[in-house]
């Protein structure tokens, strides 16, 4: 089979996925409340009372000092009037970046209610008292594991990162006050949310709030 052969069946295979296969939640606009943080709260709520796995993973996008684009999946850490919090490592390609560029995207996705939220806006770091709360949270073994200061530089030698690790985690027992200063909390301050709600006609509702100087503005999107 050609190359041109293969993409065609692979295209096909993936046209011939399902998708909304389930009931799909409604999403009345005019219920809509006037602040984001109230929905997107109902809408996960939603999903952790009907099992969603991992309701609360969400992608953060950046962009690099050449402007190239990056995102990875983590876990959000909470929201509230101030933005949504999530917390890295600031010596990370992520800590990096956003010292850079101290923008962000976020988005959130629950395949199973057809829901998506999206949020744009400027990132600022934590105080050090906040971020140190959120380290000492961690669990023994992700505390240790910060401690060492290498995420995502060049593993040749497993052996050496076990033995390392178990130095660490020595440590954190020895002192389990023990902060990495490096451990940052960040917090995404939205310009614009956006509530996405699949419909199996394709007629999707799409809902973007918009910051004003007075609050919010709503506005719906064509789908």
């Amino acid at each position: 089979m050609g190359d041109r052969d293969h993409g065609n069946t692979v295209r096909a295979w993936l046209r011939g996925i399902e998708v909304f296969a389930g009931p799909l939640p409604e999403f009345v606009l005019e219920r809509a409340p006037a602040d984001p943080v109230a929905l997107f709260l109902s809408w996960l709520s939603d999903a952790v009372a009907d099992g969603l796995r991992d309701p609360h993973a969400m992608t953060l996008s950046t962009v690099d000092e050449a402007g190239d684009p990056d995102a990875r999946v983590l876990i959000l850490k909470g929201v509230d009037g101030s933005g949504w919090q999530f917390a890295g490592h600031g010596f990370s390609p992520k800590g990096h970046q956003l010292t850079i560029h101290p923008r962000a995207a976020l988005t959130f996705h629950w395949p199973q209610h057809g829901r998506q939220v999206r949020l744009r806006g400027p990132v600022t770091p934590g105080s050090a008292q906040d971020s140190a709360a959120d380290f000492l949270s961690r669990s023994v073994t992700a505390r240790a594991e910060s401690l060492l200061a290498r995420q995502s530089q060049y593993l040749t030698d497993t052996a050496e990162r076990d033995h390392a690790l178990e130095k660490s985690l020595a440590l954190v027992e020895q002192d389990p006050s023990l902060v990495d200063a490096g451990w940052t909390l960040y917090t995404l301050a939205p310009d614009e949310v956006e509530f996405w709600q699949a419909a199996k006609s394709r007629i999707h509702t799409r809902l973007r709030y918009e910051r004003a100087a007075d609050g919010w503005e709503r506005c719906q999107l064509w789908s």
